[in-house]
């Protein structure tokens, strides 16, 4: 009887120890689960803000342009049309978006003003008279700041991501990570180009090039 106490001791004491050990792991997986994910969704509210910057931009943009004469005015609907695309698209701003087709959606409207803010710098440089005022040179600054804004932002979010993604999907992590409501994140796809914000460059008599 007392050999059985014995053993019935050692036993209780390594569960115990068992136990206190997985729950330090578990404690400890669950806390950097929660960092990591508040980290991904405030990456994500920088990103929403570059992109928000941006759009608040074109107006101003748009208005300075089409006082041009004879400036080519289906360019400057095709800047308007893509920026309205934008904001059609609705993602949760508070957190990082879970639906990989929802942020594919998102980027892609994104590109699409993208592709049309670089074809109406293109058109732009027709037009030396208008790339030569103030008003223009400083908007144009100010969007090519935010497009080398939105790449960091974008590749800090995917990094954010990646470490989120990586920790819940680790062993042991892996096991119980998805029954505590941690799901894996979307991340950007890499696009051709997308990490060249788009640039006018300006001439001392005032003309462009690229």
């Amino acid at each position: 009887m007392k050999k059985f106490g014995i053993v019935l001791g050692v036993f209780v004491v390594t569960c115990l120890i068992v136990l206190a050990i997985g729950y330090s792991v578990f404690k400890g997986n669950y806390n950097n689960f929660v960092k990591l994910s508040q980290n991904a969704d405030s990456k994500w509210a920088q990103v929403e803000n570059v992109y928000q910057r941006r759009a608040d931009l074109i107006p101003n943009l748009v208005a300075t342009v089409s006082g041009a004469a004879n400036f080519e005015k289906s360019t400057l609907v095709e800047v308007a049309e893509a920026r309205a695309s934008v904001g059609k698209v609705q993602i949760n701003s508070s957190t990082a978006p879970t639906d990989p087709a929802q942020l594919a959606q998102f980027d892609q409207a994104q590109g699409q003003l993208s592709s049309a803010l670089s074809h109406l710098m293109v058109v732009v440089e027709r037009y030396p008279n208008l790339t030569a005022t103030e008003n223009f040179r400083d908007l144009q600054a100010q969007l090519e700041g935010t497009e080398n804004r939105i790449s960091v932002a974008r590749m800090d979010f995917n990094q954010a991501v990646q470490d989120y993604d990586t920790a819940i999907k680790s062993f042991p992590a892996v096991l119980f990570a998805g029954a505590l409501g941690f799901q894996a994140k979307p991340y950007f796809s890499a696009t051709p180009g997308a990490e060249t914000a788009p640039k006018v460059q300006f001439n001392s008599n005032g003309t462009t090039t690229n």
